[in-house]
């Protein structure tokens, strides 16, 4: 049987890192914490990252490609109510995957222009989305909404979307940040887009809705 190769050093540490920040916070972790979970030398690592900014922004940077690659998704054909739900499913996901981006998220685009302007983008990306899969739903008459209000709607389930995880941490602050709290975020924003959903559409929503808060 072929042996799997072994992983380079330094997908080990962007690995690695990415546990620690998301289990502890990028703030509360250093590159000696890193090195030393991973029982190599300081020097070892400052081979490949000569500090905890490059190792922040190549964990950004496949951050930003994936989710880049989820918000491009659902506006490739036009979208029902349940396909929506399936997004944010997996939008969230993706979050969680690397939530520390967004629990830290303020104090992380004070210190890094790099994440200040490329989030930016990617914040600018998820309201096209929403305004897109919004416009799909109206224009199949599955929702009734003016201009005003769909580009009020985006903004709020994006915003719903990035602080989501921020919301909930400060609710505990000292308990487990868990990934079934994910959920409760996406049923948060697809309970905006209940009052403006029409026909069908509302009762599908509705049925959703029943069965992921059945207990």
């Amino acid at each position: 049987m072929d042996r799997k190769p072994k992983r380079r050093t330094r997908e080990r540490i962007i690995e690695t890192s990415l546990r620690l920040f998301n289990d502890f916070g990028e703030p509360n972790v250093t590159t000696t914490v890193i090195a030393d979970e991973m029982n190599i030398s300081p020097g070892n690592l400052y081979y490949h990252f000569h500090n905890k900014d490059e190792i922040l922004e190549s964990i950004f940077a496949v951050f930003e490609r994936e989710i880049e690659d989820t918000l491009a998704a659902p506006t490739r054909r036009p979208a029902d109510v349940e396909d929506i739900w399936l997004f944010l499913h997996l939008l969230f996901e993706q979050i969680w995957k690397y939530r520390f981006f967004y629990r830290d998220l303020n104090d992380l685009l004070t210190r890094n222009r790099l994440l200040e302007i490329h989030f930016r983008q990617i914040l600018a990306h998820k309201v096209r989305t929403a305004t897109t899969l919004c416009e799909g739903l109206v224009l199949a008459g599955a929702m009734r909404a003016s201009s005003d209000e769909l580009r009020a709607l985006a903004t709020n389930m994006t915003v719903i979307a990035t602080y989501w995880l921020s919301y909930e941490y400060a609710c505990d602050p000292r308990g487990k940040l868990e990934s079934g709290r994910i959920g409760r975020g996406v049923y948060q924003v697809m309970a905006m887009l209940s009052p403006f959903l029409v026909g069908e559409s509302k009762g599908l929503l509705d049925r959703l809705s029943k069965e992921y808060l059945a207990p």
